[in-house]
């Protein structure tokens, strides 16, 4: 006699990920119960959508696409010679030639005014194979929201750069943002109804169907009257930039979009241009939370405005405190914030880090209760004729691998901060999009501080490359790459924040050895 050893983990896995547990037979027809261990796995297709840039003839921009390649000993989707595995950005279709206008149209005029021509058949920036970036530029005010997907082994971490620069005219400014999943929900704090901004919602839409899009305004006594009933319509495949100052009547300071959808699903971010001083976008907060991270303020900023919002039924009541490089400090006369239940509030915090990089960090005050919140900053630098603006979002962690793509061999700048404990994380500069070999750096982060460091640049670089964060121990890290490109005396500069990329999903997992008893 002799006994076999049958491997039935795939078996068990497939039953496990449809049902939570799955049994396996033995011989003598008994079931014997396997239970369904959570197992992290890569994700095989991924979805990014990009806004249509600018709207300035003097725009050019340069988009880059990056998927990290697998750790050591890994595997992903495609590791076996799969063919087909792909990762590529295309122009949306053509939608409304008036976006702004016909949100009470009757549906005969709709139909007329979503008249779009097919995205074309080939991609407008492919990418080959993970750790390897590629980039494409467009020159002028015509260019389009791009749609893109990603499988097989090029899926999991797949990130896309978007980088604008408009030298001259009301759209002046260094616009960066990373492309986004698609979603149902969105926060941005921070946007504005001014008289000096012009503020638009773009949303992107990657389906077939149309989806219907409701946005919600919120300044510093509630909502806003809308003037649309109807919730707006994106059609199939198109991308609609909409300006927040049509969709209610009368300015504001500073407010808070919330963009939900009843059907369907969209990516969405901001678009910000205020006159005489600069533009860029504002990409959604992380989720509302009772302690948020705001990484990565300049040592340079001439002015911070902190703009939060408790969404929820309580009031909140906040302790404000600046993360340093040598530890945490309340600055001077704005200890704590006082957020109403369903308002937003913001204050002038000037030039906060004064001359040091720091993260903001907004906490629960002593006695008070974790009412959630979404935050965000409208960060200067600059005097005079020769400011720009950017925006720094609340971030979520990086959590177990995060990455921002276009940067540069000079004027790129990672922040990492450790709110709680201390950590480390391992850095990785890919290679360049066109020459260059992988850097690898660890930083140690302690507990309340931001470090803030030149990115490590790949060595023999040409062209740009993408960083990749990962965290090796420690507590929660929240990151943020600024890029500065200055321009005529003017500090350009924008700055994205780096959140866990989600290159994985928890699918339960289920391995039993049954003995066969042969003859």
């Amino acid at each position: 006699m002799k006994r076999t050893t049958i491997s039935l983990i795939a078996v068990a896995t497939a039953l496990a990920a449809v049902t939570g547990f799955a049994s396996l037979t033995a011989p003598d027809g008994e079931a014997e119960p396997v239970a369904a261990v959570p197992a992290r796995l890569p994700v095989e297709r991924s979805s990014l959508l990009c806004p249509a840039p600018s709207s300035s003839d003097l725009a050019e921009t340069r988009y880059t696409s990056f998927t990290p390649a697998a750790k050591d000993g890994a595997q992903q989707p495609g590791d076996e010679g799969a063919e087909g595995d792909t990762a590529e950005l295309r122009p949306s279709v053509v939608a409304l030639s008036d976006p702004d206008a016909g949100a009470d149209k009757s549906d005969k005029d709709k139909k007329g005014d979503e008249a779009k021509k097919p995205a074309s058949d080939k991609p407008f920036l492919a990418l080959k194979e993970p750790g390897k970036p590629v980039s494409a530029e467009e020159g002028g005010g015509q260019a389009q929201a791009l749609v893109g997907t990603a499988t097989g082994s090029l899926a999991p971490g797949w990130t896309a750069q978007q980088t604008t620069v408009v030298a001259a005219g009301s759209g002046r400014g260094l616009l960066g943002v990373g492309c986004t999943a698609p979603d149902t929900d969105f926060w941005f704090p921070g946007a504005s109804l001014a008289d000096q901004r012009q503020d638009y919602v773009h949303l992107t839409n990657p389906d077939e169907a149309t989806a219907v899009v409701d946005v919600e305004i919120y300044g510093k006594e509630g909502v806003l009257k809308s003037t649309v009933t109807e919730g707006i319509p994106v059609p199939g495949g198109a991308g609609v930039p909409v300006l927040l100052s049509t969709l209610t009547d009368g300015p504001a300071e500073d407010v808070t979009v919330h963009v939900t959808t009843r059907t369907g699903r969209v990516g969405a971010v901001v678009r910000s241009v205020e006159e005489n001083v600069g533009s860029d976008w504002l990409s959604a907060a992380a989720d509302p939370s009772g302690t948020v991270v705001l990484p990565g303020i300049p040592a340079d900023a001439t002015s911070v405005q902190l703009v939060a919002f408790a969404p929820g039924d309580d009031d909140a009541e906040l302790k404000v405190q600046l993360a340093g490089a040598t530890g945490t400090i309340t600055p001077a006369g704005h200890e704590t914030l006082h957020v109403k239940s369903g308002m937003t509030a913001s204050v002038d915090l000037k030039d906060v880090t004064r001359g040091e990089p720091g993260s903001l960090i907004l906490s629960p005050a002593a006695g008070g209760t974790a009412s959630p919140v979404v935050a965000a900053l409208r960060v200067t630098r600059g005097k005079g004729d020769d400011k720009e603006i950017a925006f720094i979002p609340a971030a979520a962690p990086v959590g177990e691998r995060a990455t921002v793509a276009d940067n540069r061999a000079k004027g790129s700048q990672l922040s990492l901060t450790a709110p709680g404990q201390a950590a480390k994380v391992k850095v990785t500069a890919s290679a360049g999009t066109e020459a260059g070999t992988q850097v690898v750096k660890e930083f140690s982060v302690k507990a309340g501080t931001t470090t803030a460091v030149p990115a490590p640049v790949p060595a023999g670089l040409k062209g740009s490359y993408a960083l990749t964060v990962e965290t090796v121990s420690g507590g929660p890290v929240h990151a943020s790459r600024m890029l500065e490109i200055p321009e005529d005396g003017i500090p350009m500069f924008t700055v994205q924040t780096l959140p866990d990329d989600r290159g994985t999903v928890t699918v339960p997992e289920a391995e039993q050895d049954l003995s066969v008893l042969d003859d």
